[in-house]
């Protein structure tokens, strides 16, 4: 009787992983990558006291100066004259969520440096769903960020006029910082070395917060530079901020929800072509 031959094992190669995937792994592995970007964020203490030093600065030393110089007339969502620590305040939240999405895609060029990168991108569920889910984690810190700055302004009188507001803006800062988060993942594929995000910061972040209507309404812009308040108004942040400041405010922009929801398929679409080895531009890069 001869013995029976041993059962043939198929080679690495041509084992499929991605039938056998149930939403309980997709759970487990979103589950994961948020974790991890909580424990770095909370590990890097000085990146939480950086991101409200920025927002602080503006509200309690320049909104002070320009109080009595930028008087802010009756816009939407305003139902009155407001304060000018009061109008800057959405933008604040805003530029909270902008550095943050520049600091998660500064982690991601860390990581391709250090080949953490490649080993969550060879995982076999979908790239797509990888780097949603690093964004989601930034967003989520990024929202962190933003609710305590707003228990810090909340002691100089920058409160919404009823306490839903708090509420509302959730959706908001979630769109918000989801959108820029998408920007910086999609800017961080192009860049090679970490050494070159101080110069991506200079030509990116600053043209995106100070051409818009964070810090001064737009009709202001319009009297000293109409070419000037053309580019605001065609800026995604400033999109950003008009949303979270009608939330802000129990109010819908729907120009700016279309415009920054729009923005946001656009850069996650972008990121993703641009993170796969086959196409984007690490193919170009040679990895």
């Amino acid at each position: 009787m001869s013995a029976a031959s041993p059962p043939a094992i198929s080679p690495p190669e041509s084992i499929d992983f991605a039938p056998g995937f149930t939403f309980r792994h997709y759970a487990v592995c979103m589950r994961g990558i948020v974790w991890r970007e909580a424990l770095r964020f909370v590990h890097q203490r000085e990146r939480f006291v950086s991101a409200l030093v920025r927002p602080l600065v503006w509200l309690l030393i320049f909104a002070a100066g320009f109080r009595s110089v930028l008087g802010v007339s009756i816009i939407p969502p305003y139902q009155t004259y407001v304060l000018y620590e009061v109008y800057i305040t959405p933008g604040l939240m805003a530029m909270i969520q902008l550095f943050n999405g520049m600091q998660s895609s500064l982690s991601m060029i860390y990581d391709r440096e250090m080949g953490n990168m490649r080993t969550l991108l060879v995982s076999p569920l979908p790239r797509w769903f990888l780097l949603t889910s690093k964004l989601l984690a930034g967003t989520l810190v990024s929202v962190m960020q933003v609710y305590a700055y707003l228990a810090v302004a909340w002691f100089w009188d920058v409160q919404p006029d009823s306490n839903w507001g708090y509420v509302a803006i959730l959706p908001a800062l979630l769109l918000s910082g989801f959108m820029l988060g998408a920007l910086g993942m999609f800017i961080s594929s192009a860049i090679k070395q970490l050494e070159n995000f101080a110069g991506v910061m200079n030509f990116v972040i600053f043209p995106m917060f100070f051409a818009s209507s964070a810090l001064y309404p737009l009709w202001k812009v319009r009297e000293g530079s109409p070419w000037l308040a053309d580019y605001c108004n065609i800026n995604p942040f400033t999109h950003a901020v008009e949303l979270i400041r009608f939330a802000f405010y129990l109010q819908v922009n729907w120009v700016s929800l279309a415009v920054v929801l729009g923005c946001a398929i656009v850069f996650l679409t972008g990121a993703i072509y641009a993170y796969d080895p086959a196409k984007g531009m690490l193919a170009r890069k040679g990895g």
